[in-house]
């Protein structure tokens, strides 16, 4: 399947009522397991990816190091790949569209790109975060490739859910569409009628994120989101079985 049918095939993945199911990967032999396990796309979790070669996540591991990682991955499995690509390696729309492009000719289909402004903290405006979104569209157009941008909010983890920060999510959502985004991701939400709410206002494919004190998955799915990821949650689960074991043989 060529790149292009990838990335319209894991766009029609994204259905309210029946959700994409992401079990975040870090590296090939993790992504060839879950491909395994009947994953129909594969995800990385810039946390897991760094944690584990030894990098706190924030961008700390080197660009050229995540792309050697991510060819990898698209090199040993059939699915589509995308990418927790964190605010895009660069604050500027020409290292943006640079390292964007790079990642696209390594066959990824989408990326997660945030709005935190993960250098100095804070968020970029909505009107600022939109102009770097175009850039990653543009982009994409002129490769012909229909690339899943999925826009995500770090309006929940800035600070307390109130009726402002919903509203302010979902005023982002609609500028962020606009601007040529495919989802949209509320990574810290977990309150079900908030992450319902949202799922009703905003127009993209809603993506949550299972953490601690998430709803169910069927509760999820009921409440109308049309993408479930799993973060770092698989990693930390592999390292904790990977520890238990080790402290079994060196018990002895």
């Amino acid at each position: 399947m060529s790149q292009a049918k990838k990335a319209k095939y894991f766009a029609s993945l994204h259905k309210k009522g029946a959700p994409i199911l992401l079990y975040n990967a870090w590296d090939s032999g993790s992504a060839v397991t879950i491909q395994g396990a009947g994953a129909k796309a594969i995800a990385t979790s810039s946390w897991s990816v760094a944690d584990a070669q030894g990098y706190e996540d924030g961008e700390q591991i080197p660009r050229q190091f995540v792309e050697q990682i991510v060819a990898r991955i698209v090199a040993t499995v059939r699915v589509p790949v995308t990418v927790d690509f964190e605010g895009g390696y660069s604050e500027d729309n020409k290292g943006l569209a640079s390292n964007i492009s790079r990642l696209m000719d390594l066959g990824v289909v989408g990326i997660n790109f945030e709005d935190q402004v993960v250098a100095r903290g804070g968020l970029y405006t909505a009107k600022r975060q939109a102009e770097r979104i175009a850039t990653i569209r543009q982009v994409a157009d002129q490769k012909g490739l229909p690339f899943f941008i999925n826009a995500r909010t770090d309006v929940f983890l800035q600070g307390r859910v109130s009726r402002k920060s919903i509203r302010e999510a979902v005023e982002r959502s609609a500028t962020y569409a606009s601007a040529g985004a495919s989802g949209f991701f509320i990574p810290g939400l977990a309150d079900i009628a908030s992450i319902a709410q949202i799922a009703r206002e905003v127009q993209l494919p809603v993506n949550v994120e299972i953490s601690d004190g998430m709803p169910t998955i069927p509760r999820l799915i009921k409440a109308g989101v049309s993408r479930i990821s799993h973060g770092l949650v698989p990693y930390m689960k592999a390292m904790t079985a990977l520890e238990t074991e080790a402290t079994k043989l060196f018990s002895r």
